[in-house]
């Protein structure tokens, strides 16, 4: 920085100060020298405040800057489902490891051997990247606010992903075995899952009025005890194949005919379910109809696939299998391309006349004796 005296054509004289800033040389005239020196002061007080923050910058603890800023800053606009899962990783897997060291010390080295560290101790692979993923994106709001001169975890390349299982739908059989051992509220909620392709949440956030003549609508899902959007937080309609709108006629009427702003399956105060309740369902009603069924090991989400295929076997295309199950027509391709390949030259049936002719086979679906526990 300088002050220096201009002589203008004809005989003005100014004063005139240069400085460098963000690598650019500046400068600005003042018609007086007392202007200009103590524009030149202001310039040099704001250069030694930029220069004494650079100096405090990063050292605060990772741990501070997620409980104070960030928690604050980007933690409050998640869902509450994805604040718990964030929580949760942040606990197991970096709290304890990185939490007290100095945001400007964390560095791809030390990222580095913390992933390693963590793969060594035996953690799972994807959870470890789901932990890495969270920790970019702690860091990446700590590099735009000034705190740190890069994010590091963008230079460390993450642990290879195990080898995804193929998909393995269940056949219309096995489901009619399975809601043969349920009770009439949680086989019909096994139609919902596995005749319509919805995830859990969204099945259990259905209300009455959602049941329409010919689709079913997704628009709420059920997260944490609450009512919340959807997954991907966009609504779509889903094909009402005709046994799952016979099933769903049946248990309404079990119910006692329930208004349409009613719940399809409340719990037993009519309320929705909470995760308690739901994972109590899923370890004892849903696990004896698998055994029941003679399956080693399967998920209520895995229903989904059921759906999938069912669809496929009509000949229906990726866009519209995608479409049923809300989400992208490439995930439908990498997840399900195997069962395309199955089916190629196989004769194209009918989704509900496969559900119908499992039903001839296995049977009348009476209510079973499994009790609705946890809801």
């Amino acid at each position: 920085m300088s002050v220096e005296k201009i002589h203008r054509n004809g005989g003005e004289v100014v004063w005139r100060v240069r400085w460098c800033q963000r690598g650019r040389n500046r400068a600005r005239t003042f018609s007086t020298r007392r202007d200009a020196s103590d524009f030149d002061a202001d310039v040099r007080r704001q250069r030694r405040a930029v220069s004494l923050a650079a100096l405090d910058a990063g050292k605060e603890s990772l741990g501070e800057y997620v409980t104070g800023a960030w928690a604050t800053s980007h933690a409050v606009t998640l869902a509450p489902k994805t604040r718990l899962r964030y929580a949760s990783l942040y606990d197991h897997h970096i709290r304890s490891f990185l939490g007290s060291m100095p945001l400007r010390e964390i560095d791809a080295d030390t990222v580095g051997r913390w992933q390693s560290g963590r793969l060594v101790a035996g953690a799972g692979v994807v959870a470890v990247r789901h932990a890495m993923d969270l920790l970019g994106s702690i860091l990446e709001q700590a590099f735009v606010s000034g705190r740190i001169s890069e994010n590091p975890v963008r230079r460390v390349k993450k642990a290879r992903l195990p080898r995804r299982e193929e998909v393995r739908p269940l056949s219309p059989a096995t489901i009619e075995r399975m809601r043969t051992t349920l009770s009439a509220r949680d086989a019909t909620l096994l139609s919902v899952l596995a005749y319509a392709g919805l995830r859990p949440g969204e099945a259990l956030g259905l209300r009455w009025g959602d049941v329409r003549e010919r689709t079913i609508l997704i628009q709420r899902s059920i997260s944490l005890g609450e009512v919340a959007d959807t997954k991907t937080r966009q609504h779509r309609t889903v094909r009402l194949l005709a046994p799952l709108a016979s099933d769903l006629r049946a248990w309404r009427m079990a119910a006692g005919r329930p208004d349409d702003d009613q719940l399809v399956f409340p719990s037993k105060d009519g309320l929705p379910w909470t995760q308690a309740a739901y994972q109590s369902w899923r370890r004892r009603s849903f696990r004896c109809a698998t055994q029941a069924a003679g399956l080693a090991h399967a998920r209520p989400y895995d229903l989904r696939h059921s759906f999938a295929s069912l669809l496929l076997h009509e000949g229906r295309s990726v866009i519209y299998v995608a479409r049923q199950l809300g989400h992208d027509a490439r995930l439908t391709l990498t997840r399900y391309g195997h069962v395309m390949d199955e089916l190629e030259d196989t004769p194209r049936i009918e989704a509900e006349v496969a559900i119908a002719d499992a039903r001839r086979k296995v049977g009348p679906s009476e209510p079973g004796t499994v009790s609705e526990s946890g809801s």
